[in-house]
């Protein structure tokens, strides 16, 4: 990220990073699979038959306690048609409307999908048999103008297995923050446009993913559903809490508008033409082999501020964006986070270890899912860091194209856009390669697939490998890393290399213009 900043410093204030919006969910472990939801039922003394009667009672309850909640604050209760509309945008309105500064500010009620029960037949065994299948019931939104959180709400759905979700802004958190310290900022929507202390607002916004979130979930959960509360018949178990979608923006803060325009087209431009789908995967910290099935897709498309470019590996995705005319942001949603992994500790064979496992979904694993979106957001800015360089490529180039002597010993020069040297650039640049850095072997077996099978040739080449590392390393385009086999590029052979290959594959018209 330092290579895009420096870069562009004439043009940039500077960057700010954390999450956007962040979507919990609330799941009763214990009830959402249908033989637990069986086993309560049994536990109640309800039949299979009396299903749809007993959960149209408990889902009464619930509607009682939402309007209920709504009377003691003085606050309305509205119902919306259609699932479409943007119940934040009502939230907003009754807000100005009614100048509610803080507390409730209305209760809206929708009928939405949702994954329930539902009672069937068995004809051939002459039973009924409780099975989870989608449907749709009541939503109530619960909106809330909290001192921490600003705008947010609680959805509970009315129909068994009662989940619940709750949706918060970063953004809006951060701006109280601030305001408690006393730094000023220009803040538009989920942006913040100006902060005149950004080092300590980092400092303040790196305290957000090490919030205890459980205990403060449990308090708003307990809230709204009477069945968690002490003094009613059910007192369910708690919900398991985990992060179902989370955004993690990196803003870049551009001196105005001008400044961000005169290298976005650019930007955009290199992502659709540059960024092949090894790329993508190696933002997102994903490894390319035999086993990856997935989908990956880049889509560029316009939004009312402008235009956008996003990128999915499966679920989740990276997306590039501008933000109130002068903020370029990097965005990794994580919505499926089982597709990364996480080191703790674990038992196997009755022993206690360290080991990578893959991520939970729980609210335990947030800081993970922290370095894994900053980790990918930082990949995707530094790739987009050759944009808009103003140096002539000569100044690259004929450098490498002269000799070099390294500990004494001299090393010819490189042929930067030769079809061999191209060829070798290309397979180190790699995305696969470039996550845990390129080994001997590596790079043997991407040249040389063909010549695995003979021992003696495999050995040649290994030689061969070897020299080349040698003369990547003396013209400081690729360096050891201490105590292992590994290789990783410079920051200088990530120019000089991409720089060939872009000379290789440009139309020559293009070059001529």
């Amino acid at each position: 990220m330092e290579r895009f900043l420096l870069r562009h410093a004439d043009r940039i204030v500077g960057s700010i990073s954390g999450f956007d919006r962040v979507r919990f969910q609330g799941t009763l472990r214990w009830m959402v699979a249908a033989n637990g939801m069986g086993k309560f039922l049994n536990s109640q003394g309800v039949l299979l038959k009396d299903f749809a009667t007993y959960a149209g009672h408990l889902s009464e309850q619930i509607i009682a306690r939402a309007q209920e909640i709504a009377e003691k604050a003085r606050r309305p209760v509205e119902y919306v048609a259609s699932s479409k509309q943007s119940k934040e945008a009502i939230a907003t309105q009754i807000a100005q409307r009614d100048g509610i500064q803080h507390g409730l500010v209305c209760v809206l009620t929708c009928v939405e999908p949702c994954q329930s029960f539902k009672v069937q037949k068995n004809k051939k065994k002459k039973q009924l048999h409780l099975v989870s299948r989608p449907r749709k019931c009541l939503h109530v939104y619960f909106y809330y103008l909290d001192p921490n959180f600003g705008l947010m709400h609680v959805r509970l759905q009315t129909w068994a297995p009662f989940t619940i979700q709750v949706c918060i802004n970063g953004r809006e958190w951060l701006a109280r923050q601030l305001d408690r310290a006393n730094i000023g900022y220009e803040k538009h929507d989920n942006c913040f446009t100006q902060i005149d202390d950004l080092e300590r607002a980092q400092q303040l916004f790196d305290q957000f993913e090490k919030r205890g979130w459980a205990g403060w979930l449990n308090d708003l959960a307990q809230r709204v559903l009477p069945f968690l509360r002490r003094d009613s018949q059910l007192q369910f178990k708690p919900y398991y809490w985990s992060a179902s979608q989370t955004e993690y923006a990196t803003d870049i803060l551009f001196r105005d508008a001008a400044s961000l325009e005169q290298i976005y087209r650019a930007l955009l431009r290199h992502g659709i033409e540059n960024f092949r789908c090894q790329d993508v995967l190696r933002f997102l910290g994903r490894r390319v082999n035999c086993r990856f099935k997935g989908e990956i897709r880049t889509h560029l498309g316009s939004r009312v501020e402008g235009l956008r470019i996003k990128h999915w590996v499966e679920e989740n995705s990276i997306k590039m964006y501008d933000k109130a005319g002068s903020v370029l942001r990097i965005e990794t949603t994580i919505n499926n986070p089982r597709r990364f992994k996480v080191r703790r500790r674990v038992t196997r064979r009755g022993q206690k270890l360290m080991a990578w496992v893959r991520l939970r979904k729980g609210v335990v694993d947030i800081r993970r899912r922290v370095e894994l979106s900053k980790s990918a957001n930082m990949r995707y800015i530094d790739a987009l860091a050759v944009v808009g360089d103003s140096t002539p490529s000569h100044r690259l180039l004929d450098p490498v194209s002269q000799p070099v002597l390294s500990n004494g010993k001299r090393f010819r020069p490189l042929r930067p856009i030769s079809p061999d040297e191209s060829r070798i650039y290309q397979q180190i640049l790699a995305g696969e390669l470039l996550l845990q850095g390129i080994r001997n072997a590596d790079l043997r077996r991407s040249l040389f697939p063909n010549e695995e099978a003979d021992s003696e040739k495999r050995r040649k080449n290994s030689a061969r490998v070897s020299r080349l590392f040698r003369l990547l390393c003396s013209h400081g385009l690729i360096f050891r890393v201490a105590k292992t086999n590994y290789y990783r590029i410079t920051k200088r052979g990530h120019l000089i290399m991409n720089t060939a290959i872009r000379f290789r594959t440009t139309d020559i018209a293009l070059l001529a213009a």
